[in-house]
């Protein structure tokens, strides 16, 4: 099944305080405790859910939130999946391109407290593969800039300095845009079952 935004319109509406700031991360075939090592992380406990889990990013976490971020880890499949309420580790090219060896990576990020400041990386064996901004697919940076061009453009990401048509959206359709390339690269659909009720391994990081 080809991905598509309407997909993922589920995200904002069933968890819109992960929503307001996050950083989604796919890493295939590494472990949550090797991504933790990788991200020179420590051992949280854990969580259960996203709710529970973003509670504990914004609360619990506060007296040292300007120098490290919570973050929840679980498999799916071949997958590992990283979930950041309000982080950015995994589209920080200083963390991710190194922690990226020998595997693929696929991460997206967007801070709607920050002007909408969003961001999608795809690394490979330490490789930027493709980033560019969410709101902004003009510019493309990375080994493989244009190899998903098509796609971005049927997912409808935008392209600010070309012309708009009358069947562009109104809507924003970068984070359901965002979720679907990360499907495209992974063949992985993620559903709110995924984060729901599901016991999230927790480590923290320092941010760099």
């Amino acid at each position: 099944m080809t991905p598509h935004i309407t997909d993922y319109m589920w995200f904002e509406e069933c968890f819109p305080d992960l929503a307001d700031a996050y950083c989604i991360t796919l890493v295939h075939e590494l472990s949550p405790a090797e991504l933790l090592r990788r991200l020179g992380g420590r051992t949280e406990p854990s969580r259960t859910g996203i709710p529970a889990l973003v509670e504990a990013a914004y609360d619990s976490y506060a007296p040292f939130s300007g120098t490290r971020t919570l973050f929840g880890m679980t498999t799916i499949g071949p997958w590992t999946l990283m979930v950041e309420p309000n982080g950015w580790h995994g589209v920080n090219e200083a963390k991710a391109l190194p922690a990226s060896v020998g595997t693929r990576w696929i991460s997206h990020y967007d801070n709607s407290n920050a002007n909408n400041d969003g961001a999608f990386l795809w690394a490979e064996n330490t490789d930027r593969c493709l980033q560019f901004d969410l709101r902004d697919a003009s510019h493309r940076y990375g080994s493989h800039p244009d190899d998903l061009l098509d796609v971005i453009r049927h997912l409808g990401f935008e392209f600010p300095e070309e012309p708009t048509t009358t069947d562009d959206l109104d809507t924003d359709r970068a984070v359901p845009a965002a979720f679907a390339l990360t499907e495209h690269l992974t063949h992985l659909r993620l559903t709110p079952t995924h984060l729901q009720d599901t016991a999230f391994i927790c480590g923290s990081a320092e941010i760099k």
